[in-house]
């Protein structure tokens, strides 16, 4: 039987490909290489193209999905007025290294380093669960590259008390065992906590979401693992850029308090 997810996956791609958002494939260093989809209009140094007026926009998602999956009607939307850049995480939609590094920062360093090796000087980072993690560590290394930052659904760094506190509201022991299941019921389990009202599903969507979309296991259980910060360790950063929360009041993994804490320890003015 046809699996749903992988047959959407190539009509998606395709929807993409029409309205002019392609996958491009970059090379960070050696070892490593990082998935991006982006609009096909966007500067190119190699190419010598001319550089365009549309303000660029970044994607970064979370860590259920990959990239151009979690963000499409985004991109969709948006696609005609911005340069949209949708990376793939290490370990997602095709990105991979040989290097041992699973740190946000790590993965923050080479989504710089592939925007720059194609031409974007300045963006807007927009960054959901890890993909936020992600975002705030780029913004806080990249100042001259990040403008703007809009995050939801996420922390500044997965903190000890941060991690624990959520793990205990979920009932969960940790990470892996919310983010990675290892059945059909876990993923109903997992897309249920995750989304607010969340629809009636058939058993077999679950079946083949679970058949296709959690592979790398192994990475990405180190990912999560690398994810978590010890309290003494983590900073506060002092950000130059406009950051805005954007927030559900239901949100059961990071809930409205975590955010308001956000809120005042980083004195973020925005939050929706």
């Amino acid at each position: 039987m046809v699996n749903f997810f992988s047959v959407y996956k190539f009509i998606l791609h395709g929807i993409m490909k029409l309205v002019g958002v392609r996958p491009q494939t970059v090379e960070i260093e050696p070892g490593t290489i990082m998935n991006f989809w982006v609009s096909s209009n966007i500067p190119n140094k190699i190419a010598n193209t001319p550089k365009k007026s549309k303000p660029a926009v970044v994607f970064l998602h979370g860590f259920t999905m990959d990239g151009i999956f979690t963000w499409q009607l985004q991109v969709l939307s948006l696609a005609k007025n911005y340069t949209v850049y949708v990376p793939d995480f290490l370990f997602f939609g095709g990105s991979i290294t040989d290097k041992s590094d699973r740190s946000p920062e790590f993965q923050a360093e080479c989504v710089a380093k592939g925007l720059r090796s194609m031409g974007v000087e300045r963006c807007t980072l927009v960054g959901f669960s890890y993909g936020g993690m992600v975002g705030f560590k780029m913004a806080e290394l990249y100042p001259n590259l990040v403008e703007s930052i809009v995050v939801t659904g996420s922390v500044l760094a997965l903190t000890r008390s941060i991690s624990d506190a959520s793990l205990e509201r979920l009932g969960f022991k940790c990470w892996p065992d919310y983010l990675l299941p290892n059945s059909v019921k876990d993923v109903r389990n997992m897309l249920e906590i995750a989304t607010y009202k969340f629809p009636y599903l058939p058993d077999w969507i679950y079946k083949d979401c679970f058949e296709v979309m959690f592979g790398n296991r192994k990475e990405r259980e180190e990912l999560l693992g690398a994810l978590v910060v010890d309290d003494k360790v983590s900073t506060i950063a002092d950000f130059p850029q406009r950051v805005h929360l954007l927030w559900g009041e239901n949100d059961k993994i990071f809930n409205m308090e975590t955010a308001r804490n956000l809120r005042m320890e980083e004195g973020f003015v925005e939050l929706w």
